[in-house]
């Protein structure tokens, strides 16, 4: 048998210099020590240990992959206002509201950047204490002096200080009685011990009771200013990279995942996106144990080591899709993680370190925030975006969708011009939506068939009006002649709110002999089907109010039904729609088409509040309908919107169902 010389030494040189690479990174990364100590303590471990052995090899990649985290790398923030505001009017049209949040955002962190500190001296030495008073205040600080320690507290009952420098030998109350005194009252404060009597013991001493710092006598007044630069830079550092976390809630196509893009963009801070659609598995978040073969950290960690940096901001898209299953409940693991109380100290399982995420900036996206738990909700600040009115989508269509499609479709040699009719045209024959992605599809198509036209025919000018994209995009594709159909017994028109926006939906009634049943259709949810009983049993109740025959149900079986079948639908806003397709088909009154109505009724036909008036009067606005019923709590909220929202539309506002109201829907029986 042979051996090569190098087959015989390279494994355990390459091993020793393995090992050295890792201890020199350990030794280079500013770790904590708690966590430089456990990772030398492992790298002792695999110096004992047979490289053969799978732990060996594993233990590496931890050890390197603990290493490579930015423990301390952050991105500098732009706190440049005026930029960031450009940025995000630039990027997008409207959403007035989101803008402003963000905007107050960094106007707080402005704030914190050019802040100044309270500093109280505590020196029972005149020269000493006017010295350091000098020194900070031309640093820009806001200083007060004591001659003791009672001195000290007593001005602490009048003012908060973030910074206390006290000597340690004084008259009434030492420093060490002073330390001991004020991390009773005000434990965040930072103290700087200074005396002239510095032995170890009495450092050692004023580090238990709880200074930050210790220097001796005769004071170096500039290590002293580098001290303070050192406190209030952390302190300026824990404040700014405290961000809120945000929710994202609306329909689809209405500028949640890009305004989240801008808001990096406006910090130049780095942008990660995943979405969490049908995540079920804890561990993707999590990590696995060690323990595990082919164990790994979570993608919250691996995406904050790719992009090395702490502090970026990370969209968690489609939150309220997430799944459960045998594998554990993921929304869980996002408690922690959103919340700023606990994200100082997360517990990756491969990691088994604690590492700090309250530098991220987190931001969510959803389309219906009732599926998500309560205590997940509680976390987030909700932040609403609500459906485009039609003008609002033609100049989003003008400014930001067309130019990018032309420049897309290469397409900017051309002179093509969409005319505002045009727009139009394609809004409302051939999209059916809150937001806008359908919109976009629609004008990429009609820029790849000018494309080609332009190949073939080498056109130089193209004019897009109305008859031309009827040619490019083939026959309409909705038909909004809601408010002009034909008004029929038993039938009345309702506003809904889906994860799509504000819809129009038909309530059918319709009544045959039977054994009183009440047989509801239409993939209805379990409220959606307590409000057509409530309905039933009001219109019961009240049978002589409403000219209605009062044994109307002894004999017979009532069918309610609300079309597209397949679409489960759920919620309460839907009770007086239910109520009026009922009295028209009882009174044989047809119910108004032009009329749409939304609210919750209740057993003595109080008729409640409820929730995304905006989205449906949008709604209504594409039916082309122009007459709602609301309830009266809502009409607060009505009058705060926008003119284009509520232009053209007349307003009911109503508290309870009553005779003049049902009038005032239903048609005069023929």
């Amino acid at each position: 048998m042979f051996f090569h010389k190098s087959d015989k030494d390279r494994p355990e040189n390459q091993e020793n210099q393995e090992i050295e690479k890792l201890r020199n990174a350990i030794e280079k990364t500013k770790l904590d020590t708690s966590v430089s100590s456990m990772l030398q303590r492992e790298l002792e471990r695999l110096e004992k240990m047979d490289p053969g052995l799978p732990e060996y090899s594993m233990g590496l990649n931890y050890i390197d992959y603990v290493v490579s985290l930015p423990w301390n790398r952050f991105t500098k923030d732009n706190l440049d206002f005026k930029r960031a505001e450009t940025i995000l009017e630039t990027h997008h049209y409207g959403l007035k509201h989101v803008k402003e949040r963000i905007l107050e955002y960094l106007a707080v962190m402005t704030l914190h950047s050019q802040r100044k500190f309270r500093i109280l001296v505590v020196d029972d030495e005149e020269i000493s204490r006017t010295n350091i008073e000098h020194v900070l205040k031309k640093e820009g600080h806001q200083v007060a002096t004591a001659i003791h320690g009672l001195d000290a507290l007593e001005k602490m009952k009048d003012q908060e200080f973030e910074i206390i420098i006290t000597d340690l030998k004084m008259e009434k109350m030492d420093g060490i009685q002073l330390i001991e005194s004020v991390k009773e009252v005000s434990p965040d404060t930072d103290i700087v011990m200074i005396t002239g009597f510095a032995t170890v013991n009495s450092a050692i001493d004023a580090m238990k009771k709880g200074a930050a710092h210790y220097l001796p006598k005769p004071l170096d007044l500039e290590e002293l200013r580098s001290v303070i630069r050192q406190i209030t830079e952390s302190r300026k550092h824990l404040q700014m990279t405290r961000s809120p976390v945000l929710c994202f809630a609306g329909p689809p196509g209405t500028g949640k995942t890009s305004i989240g893009r801008s808001i990096a963009e406006s910090l130049k801070r780095r942008f990660v996106r995943f979405s969490l659609a049908g995540l079920k598995d804890e561990a993707e978040l999590r990590g696995h144990r060690r323990t595990y073969v082919g164990a790994m950290a979570g993608r919250l960690m691996n995406e904050i080591r790719r992009l090395g940096v702490k502090n970026p901001v990370f969209m968690l898209d489609e939150i309220d899709k997430i799944g459960q299953d045998f594998r554990g409940d993921p929304s869980s693991v996002l408690l922690e993680i959103l919340d700023p109380e606990q994200n100082t100290r997360f517990n990756d399982h491969y990691l088994e370190i604690p590492f700090d995420l309250s530098g991220v900036m987190f931001i969510a996206t959803a389309n219906v925030i009732e599926n998500m738990s309560g205590p997940l909700l509680d976390r987030m600040e909700i932040i609403n975006f609500p459906g485009y009115t039609e003008k609002e989508k033609v100049q989003i269509a003008k400014h930001y969708l067309v130019p990018k499609q032309i420049k897309e479709h290469a397409l900017t040699h051309l002179n093509i011009n969409f005319t505002d009719q045009t727009i139009i045209k394609i809004i409302q024959d051939y999209t059916l939506e809150a937001g806008l992605r359908n919109l976009d599809r629609e004008i990429s198509t009609i820029c790849r068939k000018i494309a080609k036209l332009s190949v073939e025919n080498n056109e130089t000018s193209v004019k897009i009006d109305q008859k031309s994209v009827e040619s490019f995009l083939g026959l309409k594709k909705y038909r909004h002649e809601t408010a002009g159909q034909q008004s029929r017994v038993g039938i009345a028109t309702g506003l809904v709110w889906t994860e799509f926006g504000g819809e129009i939906i038909f309530v059918e009634a319709t009544m045959m002999k039977g054994s009183q049943q009440l047989i509801l259709t239409g993939s209805l949810g379990n409220v959606l089907r307590e409000s057509a009983q409530t309905s039933l049993s009001f219109i019961r109740s009240n049978a002589d109010q409403f000219s209605i025959d009062p044994d109307f149900f002894r004999a017979n079986d009532i069918h309610i039904h609300i079309p597209s079948g397949a679409i489960p639908k759920e919620g309460s806003s839907a009770g007086i729609t239910i109520t009026v397709a009922l009295m028209s088909l009882l009174t044989k009154r047809a119910a108004r088409r032009d009329i749409a109505l939304t609210g919750e009724i209740t057993l003595s036909g109080r008729i409640l509040p409820i929730s995304g008036i905006r989205d449906k009067m949008l709604a209504a606005q594409r039916a082309g309908i122009r007459k709602l019923v609301f309830p009266e709590q809502n009409k607060a909220e009505v009058d705060l919107l926008e003119p284009d929202v509520k232009e053209g539309m007349e307003m009911i506002f109503a508290d309870e169902m009553t005779v003049s109201l049902v009038d005032s829907i239903l048609m005069p029986q023929s």
